[in-house]
């Protein structure tokens, strides 16, 4: 309607304005065309009738069209509206069906909770006839059935236990004894035992004089300028470097060296020979530094642990070169990690590096396993690395496989025949302290430390210990010596429980 109105307006303007121009025309021609203009009079209105015929034909349609889609809207509403209808109806029988089934289950949980009530009196009134029937109150007759039932199986219980703590050990044993030997046998490397001395020949008593120099000046500035004990009269023909620090024996060692080849031995011809040995020695260190991660393999250590590590190659532990012990548990360890699944780069820089600690241990109060974590750390290796060098003496438990396996192939390295030497004293002490720890224990009647403490014998009193509790006193004794001792490998601990009846015919 609002577009028809316009259209039927315009068409009136146009057929007035038609009209007059019309009208003015044939008064300008006058008399002369009023035929001719009545012609134009009659075309133009027809003309106009036919337009506002159309154009109220055009706006009917257009007002036909409005009306049919009104009515279209008007239908979707009322179907939109019923389904919004037919929904609310449906949800609220649904609400009405889930209010009445809950009702239901609280109803039933009512009932549930006064049959759980009935059988609860039930049950007490059964236990109270028949501990009346029994004579046993409830407490009493669990522990009679208890120990009746104990004393009846012990036996067998002790034989299954005995017979499947076996089977599972022996298992156990073999898998690693045989991933143990083949990286043994896959990795065979020289052992050699360094000691706290040094001794170098002399030429001749000439040289010998000269070393020592007037009034001992000469022997004196040596000893001072190196650190080191300088011995010349213990050992015929020889002198003797003694110091527990390595590189000042070694530095001293150059030095003489030089000193003897050269012949002019003056306090200072020995400060120049010490100073050049030191430069000698700082090379050396961070050559073998170097070279030692190149042979395992390992990449990206820091310079500062490298030299660290090459100060290594002239320490020793209990006779063995501190150096070569990690560059060969390296090599170990890599084997077993890879036969494990465990990270082989971390398993081996972990072990190449576990010992660094004790380049310093002369100057850090400390244990050389604290240390060395703590030198890691704050040179930014990373935590797993950090976390084995800690564990590797059991000062930190160790969480991870690449941290066993560290503890472990330090025990293999340090076991090796001849890598170590340990005094006889050391050793008693430690033979002692076994059988201190087994006889520390409630039971005992005699502990022997024997096959050089691989193994502890534990002779019980068999009044006091039965089966069942040796088995638990092998495993007591066992923890105790693995929280309390250090030592190389595995200590196998034996437990001996034997009834002898004896009697005497006469």
């Amino acid at each position: 309607m609002e577009y028809i109105i316009p259209a039927v307006i315009a068409l009136i303007v146009g057929a007035g304005a038609g009209a007059g121009g019309i009208f003015a025309y044939n008064k300008h021609k006058e008399n002369g065309g009023k035929n001719k203009a009545d012609d134009l009079v009659r075309k133009a209105k027809h003309e106009a009738s036919e337009i506002v015929l159309n154009a109220k034909k055009e706006a009917s349609n257009i007002n036909e069209k409005a009306q049919r889609e009104e009515n279209e809207r008007r239908k979707e509403w009322k179907r939109t509206e019923d389904r919004l209808a037919e929904r609310e109806t449906l949800l609220d029988t649904k609400l009405d069906q889930i209010d009445k089934k809950s009702e239901n289950l609280r109803k039933q949980e009512g009932e549930i909770e006064e049959l759980k009530d009935e059988v609860r009196a039930i049950r007490t009134k059964a236990q109270e006839k028949l501990e009346k029937i029994a004579g046993l109150s409830k407490t009493e007759a669990k522990e009679k059935l208890m120990s009746m039932t104990e004393r009846d199986i012990k036996e067998d219980l002790t034989g299954l236990i005995i017979k499947e703590q076996k089977a599972y050990n022996d298992h156990i044993d073999e898998t690693a004894e045989a991933m143990l030997l083949t990286a043994m046998e896959r990795m065979s490397s020289e052992v050699t035992a360094d000691r706290t001395v040094t001794s170098l020949k002399l030429p001749d008593d000439d040289m010998k004089g000269r070393i020592i120099g007037k009034e001992g000046r000469n022997i004196q500035a040596l000893q001072h300028a190196t650190g080191v004990d300088v011995l010349v009269d213990d050992t015929p023909g020889m002198v003797v470097l003694s110091s527990f620090d390595p590189i000042r024996r070694q530095v001293a060692r150059y030095a003489l060296e030089r000193l003897m080849k050269d012949g002019r031995i003056n306090p200072s011809s020995i400060e120049e020979a010490v100073a050049k040995a030191e430069r000698e020695i700082e090379k050396e260190v961070v050559r073998a530094g170097e070279d030692a991660a190149r042979e395992v393999g390992v990449i990206g250590i820091p310079s500062e642990i490298l030299h660290l590590l090459g100060e290594l190659k002239f320490r020793t532990s209990y006779g063995q070169n501190v150096l070569l012990h990690s560059i060969e548990m390296a090599h170990i360890a890599g084997m077993i990690a890879e036969e494990i699944g465990a990270d082989v780069r971390i398993t081996k820089t972990a072990t190449l590096l576990h010992d660094m600690g004790k380049a310093v241990t002369h100057k850090i109060e400390g244990k050389h396993a604290d240390i060395g974590a703590e030198l890691a750390k704050k040179f930014g290796m990373e935590d797993a690395v950090v976390h084995a060098i800690a564990a590797h003496h059991d000062d930190v438990e160790p969480t991870t496989p690449e941290a066993i396996i560290v503890k472990i192939v330090d025990a293999i390295s340090a076991a090796r025949p001849g890598a170590r030497n340990i005094s006889a004293e050391n050793f008693a002490e430690r033979m002692k302290a076994l059988e201190n720890v087994a006889t520390s224990f409630q039971g005992i009647d005699k502990a022997y430390a024997i096959s050089a403490g691989r193994e502890i014998r534990v002779i019980v009193e068999p009044k006091q210990i039965d089966d069942l509790s040796a088995l638990k006193l092998a495993r007591d004794i066992a923890d105790k010596i693995e929280a309390t001792m250090q030592y190389p490998g595995v200590v196998k601990v034996n437990v001996i429980r034997e009834t002898r009846a004896i009697e005497y015919a006469k």
